[in-house]
């Protein structure tokens, strides 16, 4: 019983984590405060109330739109913060209440809000990248399932790899193959998993964005203005490895 209302504890959190992702989502490439003024409809200006800002509920109460001027309230809002939700919970459930998941539910949300963002508007802020390069840095000084030198090769390694697929890349294709932001999302994610969970992050997220690229290649009637942000395609790996990392480089290691 004490295990379902902690779950449910910390569903509850991630969602109201999730609805501040969408704060973050939406201000941070404006160059906006996140604090000032408070959510407010960005077609009105008008203060959103405190009883229409419940997540995932008030989207449903609302009908999806914005109570005084109709405006529809993007899919984006309950995704996130759904998302959210479910990934602190699995956390939980993978993890238990140990300082790993907590972290693995910080750098979630991080990922989230970077993955959405690129979506948008094809940009992964360097606020928000290059600090927590630095946290997951001293975070690894108080992890059993990392240490600041396997941080370090982190780091290197994840950034170091992507600079390189930029360097070649570019010069192959004659145009930029892997923008700067994509090489600071890896080494972030480097600073958090260390050199193998990194290397395997960035596997599967070539892998998939492999995948994806193809279909909607195919499936898009103009092949010539086929833009796909790459950050999604990391987060997801990243995402994948923070659960079975481990269990998928000791397969790989026992064929």
């Amino acid at each position: 019983m004490i295990e379902v209302i902690t779950g449910f504890i910390i569903f509850t959190i991630g969602l109201v984590i999730g609805s501040f992702s969408n704060v973050c989502i939406y201000r941070i490439p404006r160059n906006e405060s996140l604090v000032w003024p408070g959510s407010h409809c960005p077609k009105c200006s008008k203060q959103i109330k405190f009883y229409d800002n419940i997540p995932l509920i008030s989207y449903i109460i609302l009908k999806e739109k914005c109570r005084n001027c109709g405006e529809p309230i993007p899919l984006q809002y309950p995704i996130v913060e759904l998302a959210t939700g479910l990934f602190y919970l699995a956390l939980y459930l993978f993890y238990g209440l140990q300082l790993i998941a907590l972290v693995y539910m910080m750098l979630c949300s991080v990922l989230i809000i970077i993955s959405f963002i690129d979506l948008k508007v094809e940009i992964i802020p360097d606020t928000i990248s290059l600090p927590f390069i630095v946290i997951g840095f001293l975070l690894s000084f108080f992890l059993r399932n990392i240490n600041p030198l396997d941080s370090m090769l982190g780091i290197i390694t994840g950034g170091g790899s992507l600079l390189l697929v930029a360097i070649f890349g570019s010069k192959l294709f004659k145009k930029e193959a892997m923008g700067g932001g994509d090489i600071k999302l890896a080494a972030m994610i480097g600073a958090f998993f260390g050199w193998k969970l990194t290397l395997l992050s960035l596997f599967l997220s070539f892998f998939l964005g492999s995948i994806i690229g193809i279909i909607v290649l195919a499936a898009s009637k103009d092949k010539s203005n086929n833009i796909i942000p790459f950050g999604p395609f990391i987060a997801l790996g990243a995402m994948i490895s923070m659960f079975w990392g481990n269990a998928i480089i000791h397969w790989y290691l026992m064929i």
